[in-house]
């Protein structure tokens, strides 16, 4: 998810969001522990998301 499309949504949908994608990085985490993912840089690439969405939740409450 780009930083743009993030900027898009709203703040309950930016919760839910973070929300969905926080639960997909542990299942992918679990899943990984257990035998090695196809594409291991699905970790990153989710791990970044959440971050990018978590930031932008902390610039809307300082505003």
């Amino acid at each position: 998810m780009k930083q743009s499309e993030i900027k898009e949504l709203s703040t309950a949908e930016l919760q839910e969001k973070l929300g969905e994608t926080k639960k997909s990085y542990s299942d992918l985490k679990l899943a990984h522990a257990i035998s090695p993912l196809e594409n291991p840089i699905q970790l990153r690439t989710i791990r970044r998301t959440v971050a990018r969405i978590a930031t932008e939740l902390t610039k809307r409450e300082l505003q």
